[in-house]
């Protein structure tokens, strides 16, 4: 008891000392990584969303820690998952801004920067929040215990205290990567059935459905549940069943900006990318900035209780306790010190002393509000994207009114988003990390160090992944749109050469605020209304999927929970075996063999394809097994 309050006790209690950072925990925390990174960047550019890699990262540990290696400390396994979901959160800030960059040199705008600068941006963006989240730990996870619940952080806590379970649960993650890993070859490798199918309509001019049949996409719709996906369909319904056959209906032989073809000649792919996808881009940036307008009164507040705590020395006869000890602020000096460094010395990075200090402003700013927000909201409905837009429209206004104009301008811009984007996702992330560390005992400055290893390998690897993906098929393309690096181009561009089609774009705008009048959540229905109908009909058939496993009866509340448990584990391996093939095929599609390449080689569907009927039962098939992890406990009780 202290100060009338009782005192928290740790599940590992602070005078006991277990092993935490280890070979085995570093060497398998970069590797989870690098996987979930590479998985997640992959899924980014493919819908524009991104998972927690926490949880899976924490089962697989215990799956291999606990039970192949027989070693018993969750610590180890906790230090694990620290490593693992570096991975995830710097890859989620990449992918929302460094495409853009490889986008322009695809255009013929400028050239793309080297792979050691792509990198060290990643790594310095995700160092930053690392510095910036330490002299925040005191603040907002030990004394607003109990009163921020950070949920993805606590869960994971929950799922490593029930650690003897750990060994069931690495199976399904890997059952579900396995499942998923064979399904996304066969279908984008072998191409045994296509991966996307679609329908126009003869007599509904303009108007078209389809659907891609792919795994991670399920899993996806059945982890966010039906009610996000609802509202994503609803999105791609209002675009593709709606506002593109009133184009089609209204525009006739007319020729209108940005298009140079009669709207009368077009298919509805070229409505979409010429019409629709500046509608949407209107619509996401105006949901993000509402998000971080809503927010504002919990942003300020959270920056000034911030301000105070750190100047607060309140609690400093705890720090010699294991459980209460940080870095010492003179390795936070000496980390900020690099990177400022590298950003503003390193000749390929465009940065000066000015966009450093803007840097600086604004990383710890939204490090601040990042860290406090997810602690009520969670990290998945964390504004990163909003705070991206707010960032990028500042400086880029602020770039073109000093003279740093064109593509010079553009990669400056786009340097200070993609560092201020993994700062913001950085930030979310490691605190959920270090609210599991407080819950089951571990050692905050391991965990920090932990957080610097996870970002220096996830930052080595995204850049690789990056320079694959682009070589492989380019970005805002078909097979990785990168919605959110497409927005933040066209943000960009808005800003510097004002050659958007702001007719387009403002009809976006009315449109979520109509969305945000109705009571309707923003950002769902805008990211809907701007990615392919085809990507939100199969995370709607993901969440329907969840939505038969809300409805059934369960004979408890426990074995409820622990079949959506089984499906979000079984979802997550989903997530990353198609992710992990993907990264493969991309390497398959560039290697040469015979006068072509091995990628072309393996691709059967020029001799024999299953067809659309073909890729609809598989998908089913593949739901099926889905459905059988979930239910397969409550059956056999």
């Amino acid at each position: 008891m202290k100060d009338g309050k009782v005192e928290f006790k740790p599940y590992i209690s602070a005078d006991k000392v277990m092993p935490e950072i280890t070979v085995t925990s570093v060497i398998l925390g970069i590797i989870l990584a690098v996987i979930f990174g590479g998985a997640n960047a992959y899924l980014g550019l493919r819908v524009g969303l991104t998972i927690s890699a926490s949880i899976p990262a924490a089962v697989i540990s215990m799956g291999i820690i606990r039970m192949i290696m027989k070693k018993d400390s969750i610590l180890e396994n906790n230090m694990v998952q620290t490593v693992g979901s570096a991975g995830e959160s710097l890859a989620a800030g990449a992918i929302f801004t460094l495409p853009a960059v490889f986008m322009w040199a695809n255009e013929g705008v400028g050239q793309v920067p080297d792979y050691l600068t792509i990198a060290l941006v990643c790594m310095s963006g995700g160092l930053l929040g690392v510095v910036f989240m330490i002299p925040l730990r005191k603040a907002l996870i030990v004394k607003e215990h109990g009163v921020l619940p950070y949920p993805e952080g606590t869960a994971c806590a929950e799922v490593l205290i029930a650690g003897e379970h750990g060994g069931a649960a690495a199976g399904t993650v890997f059952s579900g990567l396995g499942i998923a890993a064979l399904y996304k070859f066969i279908a984008d490798g072998v191409k045994l059935f296509p991966s996307e199918i679609g329908w126009s309509f003869k007599k509904f001019s303009g108007a078209g459905i389809g659907i891609d049949v792919l795994p991670a996409l399920a899993g996806v719709g059945f982890i966010v549940g039906p009610r996000i996906t609802s509202f994503m369909f609803s999105g791609g319904v209002m675009a593709w069943l709606v506002m593109m056959p009133m184009i089609s209906a209204f525009g006739g032989d007319t020729v209108m900006f940005p298009s140079d073809v009669p709207i009368s000649e077009m298919d509805v792919s070229a409505i979409w990318s010429s019409y629709i996808r500046y509608i949407g881009a209107g619509a996401v940036a105006t949901g993000g900035l509402i998000s971080l307008i809503k927010s504002l009164p919990l942003i300020i507040k959270t920056f000034k209780e911030s301000l105070l705590s750190i100047k607060n020395k309140e609690g400093a006869d705890l720090a010699i306790e294991r459980t209460n000890t940080d870095l010492s602020i003179k390795w936070v000096g000496l980390m900020l010190i690099i990177v400022m460094a590298v950003l503003i010395l390193y000749p390929s990075i465009p940065l000066g002393i000015g966009s450093a200090l803007l840097i600086l402003i604004f990383g710890f700013f939204f490090a601040t509000v990042s860290s406090r927000m997810v602690g009520i909201i969670g990290s998945s409905n964390n504004p990163v994207s909003g705070m991206c837009i707010a960032t990028l429209l500042i400086s880029t206004i602020i770039l073109k009114a000093t003279g740093t104009t064109g593509n010079e301008g553009m990669v400056t811009a786009i340097m200070i988003g993609t560092v201020i984007c993994v700062v913001a996702a950085m930030a979310g992330d490691m605190s959920q990390d270090l609210k599991t560390g407080y819950i089951v005992g571990a050692t905050p400055y391991k965990q920090q160090i932990g957080e610097v290893i996870g970002t220096i390998a996830a930052g080595l690897s995204i850049a690789g992944v990056l320079y694959l993906l682009n070589v492989a098929w380019g970005f805002g393309g078909k097979e990785l749109p990168a919605p959110q690096a497409s927005l933040m181009k066209m943000v960009i561009e808005g800003v510097m050469d004002a050659n958007l089609p702001w007719g387009m774009v403002m009809i976006g705008v009315f449109f979520a605020i109509v969305v945000e009048i109705l009571g309707i959540p923003v950002m769902p229905v805008a990211i809907g209304l701007y990615l392919p109908i085809y990507l939100t009909a199969a995370l709607m058939l993901g969440g329907l999927a969840r939505l038969v496993v809300d409805k059934v009866k369960f004979s408890s509340d426990e074995e409820k929970e622990s079949a959506v448990t089984r499906g979000v584990l079984y979802s997550s391996g989903m997530i990353a075996g198609e992710g992990l093939v993907g990264i493969i095929l991309a390497a398959l599609a560039i290697i040469p063999m015979k006068g072509s390449t091995l990628g072309e080689i393996i691709d059967i569907s020029g001799k024999f394809s299953l067809g659309s009927i073909g890729s609809i039962a598989f998908f089913a098939l593949l739901i099926g097994t889905l459905m059988w992890v979930v239910f397969k406990k409550k059956k056999e009780a």
